[in-house]
């Protein structure tokens, strides 16, 4: 009986997925970057951004929920990404996850961090993200990086 009492703890501990709080660490740790906290009007909406182009790859925000189109009353906290334009509708189509708000939705997705959507998912496109607003690596420079090692 007390075997059975630990398994459903483990799994009931395991369905607790990613909150705000959780994704800033994984963020931080993760990426290696700072949290920013651009306007004093709204003190609790992060920017997360790549050190050398400074753009934005995650923005933390708490809004309404009107705002995305649900039909309650009350505020949800979101994370906006960046993703392939391809996949806009793919993703948009999945529980927890919107159209941008405040954002280009061609371009990029509200993502809700209420636990409906898992923690790998939201891991993933974190990283989409990061490597979507990453430097361009142009090929004039990566032919001359050839060149040197080659010499």
């Amino acid at each position: 009986m007390a075997e059975e009492n630990v398994c459903v703890l483990y799994v009931i501990r395991k369905m607790v997925l990613m909150n705000k709080e959780e994704l800033i660490k994984y963020i931080t740790e993760n990426y290696g970057v700072d949290v920013e906290f651009p306007w004093k009007k709204y003190p609790n909406n992060i920017v997360f951004r790549h050190r050398n182009n400074k753009k934005w790859f995650v923005l933390i925000m708490t809004v309404s929920k009107e705002k995305l189109g649900i039909l309650e009353c009350g505020t949800i906290d979101i994370m906006n990404v960046k993703c392939e334009t391809i996949m806009i509708n793919s993703f948009r189509a999945e529980n927890g996850i919107y159209a941008a708000y405040h954002m280009n939705k061609a371009n990029w997705i509200s993502v809700a961090l209420d636990s409906s959507v898992s923690d790998e998912k939201i891991k993933m496109l974190v990283d989409i993200s990061f490597r979507l607003t990453a430097p361009k690596i142009r090929k004039k420079k990566i032919q001359n990086h050839e060149i040197k090692n080659n010499l």
